[in-house]
């Protein structure tokens, strides 16, 4: 069960200052590098803000803090901006990122501060969140595991087996992060794979419950998963976030040349531009 303690109020002003911040380094980022996962790192960074400022941050002092994984692992550029601006990892070895002698990969690596999985293969992420929660209520241990996970990892009969066996389990410490940007490497979801859809449905067949979320809105998200805390339900929850992939950058968002480029020079001026709180 989620704490009750973490019914507090989310300063979503405070979040889109951030996230500000973290778009404008990762497009700083992008000048250091060949190419990037610029479009599916830029539509969950809201997201990522709200599940370490809400769940994870207020915890690390305790002595079994609250749990994130980012499952898709190739948005992990994201993770690692959040990472270094709290501290958690170095600023030198963010500089470092896909470089020689650098620590940090396009992909996360367990045993980097504050990566508690390595991800990127996708369908593993809920698998692993699945385990990490049982094993917290067999140890009658009272945190909470998060994850994001991608469109494509739908896809993936591993998630879906994971997710059967969260509802079994009765796993309402568990709450999936569903980066819903419509997208998937360099198509549409709705062209590539029409009965994808309607995912509420598919979610609440499986016994979890399901909301659905403006995934750039993080008052939005805060206001109704403080709705479901209250509920205490003996249920994980999957939260449906509508995102836009390259969320932030007018010329990037909804283009699947996005999905792994980096802006050149001129582009890249282009963009900073574009970035407004």
């Amino acid at each position: 069960m989620i704490a009750s303690s973490l019914l507090k109020s989310f300063d979503s002003l405070s979040s889109k200052k951030r996230c500000l911040y973290y778009r404008r380094k990762l497009l700083e980022i992008s000048q250091t590098v060949q190419a990037l996962h610029m479009g599916g790192a830029l539509s969950v960074i809201e997201i990522l803000d709200f599940i370490y400022y809400k769940f994870i941050i207020p915890t690390l002092a305790n002595q079994n803090p609250n749990i994130f994984l980012m499952s898709k692992g190739h948005s992990c550029i994201a993770q690692y901006i959040l990472l270094a601006s709290v501290g958690i990892i170095k600023k030198k070895d963010l500089d470092l990122y896909c470089k020689p002698n650098g620590k940090l990969g396009c992909h996360p690596d367990y045993g980097t501060p504050g990566i508690e999985a390595s991800t990127g293969s996708l369908g593993h992420g809920m698998g692993l969140s699945v385990g990490i929660a049982m094993a917290n209520k067999i140890k009658n241990i009272k945190s909470s595991v998060f994850l994001i996970i991608s469109d494509g990892e739908l896809q993936e009969g591993s998630t879906w087996e994971s997710m059967m066996m969260a509802a079994n389990l009765e796993l309402d410490n568990l709450i999936c992060f569903l980066d819903h940007n419509g997208s998937q490497s360099f198509g549409s979801t709705k062209v590539t794979h029409p009965k994808f859809y309607p995912i509420n449905k598919k979610v609440l067949a499986f016994n979890w419950d399901c909301i659905e979320v403006n995934g750039h809105n993080t008052n939005e998200i805060n206001k109704k998963i403080n709705i479901f805390i209250k509920k205490k339900q003996k249920k994980p929850l999957f939260i449906i976030c509508n995102t836009v992939k390259g969320k932030g950058v007018k010329f990037m968002e909804n283009k699947p040349v996005w999905h792994y480029r980096s802006p050149n020079p001129d582009e890249y001026k282009t963009a900073i531009k574009n970035l407004k709180l």
